[in-house]
């Protein structure tokens, strides 16, 4: 197909990343942690470039991966992520000492539906990313935008979910109810009184949400 073509084409022009960046990925890849796609980081990684985020809470750690890239990409940023996982939180530790960029990262440790106290207390941010879980998305947002600055921007992974939200049916129960939830998130959000929303088919769908003017 052209588009998968196309997709392999610009992933092949992407330059390789530094030996613990392109360890990340290898480890990703080989036990199933979910981070963002190449193309999609990158597109991430530009527009943060272009907003100059100083300040970018991230909803969904893993295993740090896109923290260390942003940190990486911006260094006069401040990255608060959040990751309930404790293996997860485990490792992403590991590879944030390994990074040299720990002073630019702080970890906040549970459930990002329980931890809005902590998360507050470093408020407000430019930037939001949320790559957690898909069922909550519209939740995470709910939350957490109050935070965000009057030019801030909230940036929102995975919510084409590999094509499957342009399925009319799809075999598997599970994965059909988390696909509408998706869905309902993505129409929820493109019809979002306060945010000018677009959604990018770049890596497994890329949403950017940026607040119109003043709060409400």
């Amino acid at each position: 197909m052209l588009n998968e073509k196309l997709h392999f084409y610009i992933e092949g022009l992407i330059p390789a990343r530094n030996p613990l960046f392109m360890e990340m990925e290898s480890y990703a890849k080989k036990h199933n942690v979910p981070i963002m796609e190449l193309a999609g980081i990158e597109t991430m990684l530009q527009l943060l470039r272009i907003h100059r985020s100083k300040k970018i809470l991230e909803v969904g750690t893993a295993i740090g991966y896109s923290a260390l890239r942003m940190a990486s990409a911006i260094p006069e940023t401040h990255i608060v992520t959040i990751e309930r996982d404790e293996e997860r939180i485990n490792l992403a530790k590991e590879f944030i000492q390994r990074s040299g960029n720990g002073e630019q990262i702080a970890l906040i440790e549970g459930d990002a539906l329980e931890v809005e106290e902590t998360v507050s207390g470093y408020a407000p941010y430019d930037a939001i990313f949320i790559d957690a879980a898909k069922g909550q998305y519209k939740k995470f947002f709910e939350i957490y935008a109050k935070y965000l600055t009057e030019d801030g921007m909230i940036i929102t992974d995975n919510v084409l979910f590999k094509g499957l939200v342009a399925e009319a049916e799809i075999e598997s129960k599970r994965t059909r109810n988390l696909v509408k939830k998706i869905d309902e998130f993505n129409r929820w959000l493109m019809n979002h009184p306060d945010y000018d929303s677009v959604i990018l088919p770049v890596g497994d769908g890329v949403a950017i949400s940026k607040r119109r003017g003043g709060r409400k």
